[in-house]
């Protein structure tokens, strides 16, 4: 079920936090990440009697039930059961109801276990798996401090020192272990945000490891950190496009890198280029590098060498702290899709999470994790981030509409103070609106029969989970 192993180089997964198996692998396009080693152990009637898929799930034709688990669908038109089973045929999913008989199925004991889509990352860095936590105390640029955070920084090590120096086979094998890693955590799509073409080999190694990887991904084809010599961005997209993304069927597509703060001639190449060819725009529009003006323009439609480039809703911008009111009004009235990450944005200066900001607007990001080279891609921690780092701002406010003192020391919120987020929103965050900000809305995000069967499983009775009171 393992690549690798797949090829003869035998791998140890008994320590695997999620199973020892990657299902996924088994079907090629799907994923049932299990926290629990005993997620497939089934009882006689089973199809196995070990921690492994049924027989050729995947394949065509072949039905497989995940049979009584705790069903979150994240679709209103399905809902959310009880108990309930998932029916899947090849990479596809069914149905989705209690009691499904199924005739010949193999079958997944999910009793006691939380089944949901996969969890869906719009923006990592995946190339610098191999730098994971190298930077735990860094901030992005050295502010002259002269404090353990001011050196070493993001900017000056990650991208002008180690960058540069990665050979193809490093950009492999750190994209690829970066990939088994999310998919062990149960993030099975991510968008891949990578700086690392300084020729076309590092860009072929690094697609290379992407479907080798076996999981959902769109490639951010981004910059050469550090502007390696004889780099070939933003020109060589054309060609990536044409010999690796022929096809909208496969599980790996491609998205445009367009960042603004490497001048307006590159980012003017970068974004005709990426339109020319029918490409989601990418970039990250933060508070550091002098990009509110430069969003302004965009806003406006005046930007580019020419003033001619606006924004549009093939545009993902990530972080987007630090903006104008103008700039935020036009990211809205353009549609463009907004990536937040809560956790790194709060450490290393990034500016606060716009989350209220977005509500004010009435609209809703997706999550991402970044860079490993700071904070873990576990993405439960983005998750809690996110609805911690909210309610925390938003439970301030409504405490400062009181005097602390008896009777108003306990407000009543006033008439447009943000909502709390709930586990339901932050959970939309992380499997729908991440699909819908990567164009796959239509393949995967929820558990909506004629879906992809992005799946995963939790274990519910772990002594750490158990009672199960609230599955969400």
């Amino acid at each position: 079920m393992c690549k690798l192993c797949d090829e003869g180089k035998p791998q140890d997964h008994s320590s695997s936090q999620l199973g020892r198996r990657d299902f996924l692998k088994a079907s090629t396009a799907t994923a049932a990440a299990a926290a629990g080693m005993s997620l497939f152990a089934a009882p006689p009637a089973r199809a196995h009697d070990n921690d492994d898929p049924p027989q050729d799930s995947g394949r065509h034709r072949r039905r497989y039930v995940i049979r009584g688990g705790h069903v979150m669908s994240m679709d209103p038109a399905v809902g959310d059961f009880v108990k309930a089973d998932v029916l899947v045929e090849g990479k596809k999913i069914l149905a989705v109801r209690p009691n499904i008989h199924a005739s010949g199925a193999g079958e997944i004991d999910a009793r006691g276990r939380i089944v949901m889509p996969g969890f869906i990352d719009t923006h990592h860095h995946q190339f610098e798996t191999a730098l994971r936590s190298f930077l735990a105390n860094g901030i992005l640029i050295n502010d002259g401090s002269g404090t353990p955070s001011a050196d070493p920084t993001y900017y000056e090590y990650i991208l002008l020192k180690f960058a540069p120096v990665y050979r193809p086979e490093d950009v492999y094998i750190s994209e690829l272990f970066g990939g088994l890693a999310q998919l062990d955590g149960g993030v099975t799509t991510v968008h891949d945000i990578s700086q690392i073409h300084h020729s076309p080999q590092h860009s072929d190694a690094a697609i290379q490891a992407l479907f080798d990887t076996g999981r959902r991904a769109a490639l951010g084809y981004f910059e050469s950190a550090g502007g390696v010599a004889g780099n070939q961005y933003p020109q060589d997209a054309v060609r990536i496009k044409n010999q690796w993304f022929s096809s909208s069927d496969q599980l790996v597509h491609m998205i445009m890198g367009g960042e603004v703060y490497l001048g307006e001639p590159t980012y003017t190449q970068a974004w005709e280029i990426g339109r020319k060819l029918g490409l989601q725009i990418a970039a990250h529009i933060l508070s550091p590098f002098g990009i509110r003006p430069i969003l302004d323009d965009l806003a406006a439609g005046t930007g580019g060498v020419n003033n001619n480039i606006g924004l549009g809703p093939d545009n993902l911008f990530i972080h987007m702290t630090g903006m104008s009111d103008f700039g935020w009004q036009g990211v809205k009235d353009k549609g463009v899709q907004v990536s937040i990450a809560f956790p790194i944005e709060m450490n290393m200066r990034h500016g606060i999470p716009p989350i209220l900001k977005m509500q004010s607007l009435g609209i809703e990001p997706s999550l991402s994790s970044d860079v490993e080279v700071t904070m873990t891609a576990d993405f439960f921690t983005q998750l809690r981030s996110a609805m911690t780092m909210q309610r925390m701002v938003a439970n301030q406010m409504i405490l400062e509409q009181g005097t602390f003192e008896f009777p108003n020391q306990w407000p009543t919120p006033a008439p447009g103070t943000p909502a709390l987020l709930n586990v339901r929103d932050v959970l939309r965050f992380a499997t729908i609106n991440g699909a819908k900000h990567l164009r796959l809305d239509g393949k995967t995000g929820s558990l909506t029969p004629g879906k992809e069967a992005d799946i995963l499983i939790l274990d519910a009775t772990a002594l750490n989970v158990a009672p199960l009171n609230n599955v969400p």
